[in-house]
């Protein structure tokens, strides 16, 4: 009768058993330790099914596994039995559907999660979120460029996470969006105590090329390379270093982005309020070029107060070039105040203004009718310019070039380098210009040739040319051409065929004309003269006498 019993209840346990249902396969069941060997763990998760979990995957990364027999673990059923009869389950698994659930959670609610970087990939790190891996972009580790992560590796720490895809395996985390926020909450404390004109210490982190970003004391504030001096700072790092401590004036306070301007300069005493007095419209001052440009030149006149000399102030005579090529940076030189504008904090200074205007030099030198020597400089369709003292330039019209032709015909003659003489005719000092003849300078020779010769004057003259009309004669180098009819007061005489090249002969001066540098002369008058001479001295139209008497007894007496 009780072993009956015994057998019933046995039956009924068994199908109990039968009745509970085998565990999913793809689904989280709790097993406990039973063994550990040969670097595994022996885990039974009952249903009469064993299964082996290599004990790293109880390890969080960078550690050792703190896994002891009889603990209750969980563990991801994968297949209920297989190759070897053995249940195939794997902790990595459980930790990964445990953790997905409760990233989802925390993604849902827009919480932070924590992780630990453990593995570098392209494009960024790896980030074990205790149990799924995430992808931790490198734009997303700090707020500023990292160049060495090792510190960061195995650290537990807060990530924001950006992006899940459970379907796809895929989550993407940041570390810089925690530090953004926390840093926005100190900067928001930091700038909550801080007010515009406040004076504060800070310390100099980094230095661009627009200036240096300076830490308060948990916020960054600029100070502007216009702002570190009243000077011209060409780099923020001529005055700064990083690191270094710096008394600063708080400039300006944006609270909506929460930006900072910072000043140096404000703490020192500004220049331009006594520039009107230091220097005055008109005085000349020394001062040192610190920058140049294609329309001016820089000059410093004291530390923070510069003033610019316009291209067009730099040079009397150097009117189209470039300012480098007349100053250079650092140079020392003086300069005249010519206009200060206090409201635009800007000086005009003058350069040439230094130095005595050439054109006046000149006119004081060289006045009207002065004889200069230069070489010519330029050739154009209306003149030549010709090089003169003081690297100025004086032109020779076309018109004033020569008495002989044309003066299109004559300028061809003229080549650059060459050296001419003229004279000053005209000096315009206010529009800066030379007028030159060189007509003038035959003009002087034809005075001198013809110094104390007179209207009725007897010259000996020397002929240079036969022509048909006549014969062309010259007289201290100022040439003349007689006219056939002028020849001889007898018309049988006046053959310009009986003359010779070389020959002497005695002529009237009947004109001198200095404008078109010519001199009149006539042989013929000479005769007449000669003979009206003869008759009023030895005898008269109704004497009787002939003129060859006449003439035959005026002879004898000179005799």
């Amino acid at each position: 009768m009780a072993e009956r019993a015994s057998m019933e209840d046995f039956e009924a346990m068994l199908n109990e058993s039968l009745d509970i249902d085998t565990p999913d396969e793809g689904s989280v069941v709790k097993g406990k330790v039973i063994a550990i060997e040969a670097g595994q763990a022996i885990i039974d998760v009952g249903y009469k099914m064993e299964g082996r979990v290599d004990l790293k995957e109880f390890a969080n990364p960078g550690e050792e596994a703190n896994l002891k027999v009889g603990d209750e673990v969980e563990v991801y059923l994968d297949r209920v039995e297989n190759a070897r009869g053995e249940a195939s389950i794997s902790r990595e698994k459980a930790r990964r559907e445990e953790a997905w659930d409760r990233l989802e959670q925390a993604h849902g609610k827009d919480e932070r999660v924590e992780g630990a970087i453990f593995g570098r990939v392209k494009g960024g790190f790896t980030v074990d979120l205790g149990g799924a891996v995430a992808f931790l972009p490198g734009s997303q580790v700090d707020v500023r460029p990292v160049r060495d992560a090792g510190p960061l590796m195995g650290l537990k720490q807060p990530f924001q996470i950006l992006k899940m895809d459970r379907r796809r395996g895929n989550i993407v985390v940041s570390r810089r969006a925690i530090l953004e926020e926390s840093r926005a909450e100190q900067r928001a404390e930091v700038i909550a105590n801080l007010s515009e004109g406040q004076v504060v210490d800070g310390v100099v982190k980094n230095i661009t090329e627009y200036g240096a970003f300076v830490d308060l004391g948990g916020v960054d504030g600029l100070l502007h390379v216009t702002d570190m001096a009243w000077r011209r700072v060409n780099h923020p790092s001529e005055i700064l270093s990083i690191g270094e401590t710096v008394k600063v004036q708080v400039v300006k306070i944006n609270k909506e982005s929460h930006r900072i301007s910072l000043g140096m300069k404000q703490l020192q005493a500004d220049p331009w309020d006594t520039v009107t007095e230091k220097f005055p419209v008109g005085s000349v001052h020394h001062g040192r070029v610190t920058n140049i440009t294609d329309y001016g030149a820089f000059v410093e006149l004291e530390a923070g107060v510069e003033g610019l000399v316009h291209v067009s102030e730099m040079s009397w005579t150097k009117k189209n070039v470039h300012p480098g090529k007349i100053v250079s940076t650092s140079q020392e030189v003086d300069v005249m105040v010519l206009e200060i504008d206090e409201a635009k904090r800007r000086v005009s200074l003058g350069l040439k203004q230094t130095m005595r205007n050439p054109w006046e030099v000149f006119s004081e030198t060289h006045p009207a009718g002065t004889q200069i020597e230069g070489e010519v400089k330029n050739i154009t369709e209306f003149g030549l310019f010709v090089g003169l003292e003081g690297d100025i330039d004086g032109m020779v019209h076309l018109s004033d070039i020569t008495w002989e032709g044309r003066g299109e015909d004559a300028i061809q003659d003229f080549r650059k380098g060459d050296m001419v003489k003229a004279v000053v005719q005209e000096v315009d000092v206010e529009k800066e210009r030379i007028s030159l003849s060189m007509k003038a300078i035959e003009n002087s020779a034809m005075a001198e040739a013809t110094d104390g010769v007179k209207r009725g004057s007897i010259v000996t003259v020397e002929v240079t040319s036969i022509e048909e009309g006549g014969i062309e004669v010259e007289y201290n180098g100022v040439k003349s051409f007689i006219r056939r009819s002028d020849l001889a007061r007898d018309r049988q005489d006046q053959r310009p065929e009986r003359f010779q090249v070389g020959d002497k002969v005695d002529a009237r001066v009947t004109n001198i004309d200095t404008k078109t540098r010519r001199l009149g002369l006539s042989i013929k008058a000479r005769e007449i003269a000669e003979e009206k001479e003869a008759v009023e001295q030895y005898g008269s139209s109704d004497s009787g006498a002939s003129l060859g008497d006449i003439l035959g007894a005026a002879l004898n007496r000179k005799e």
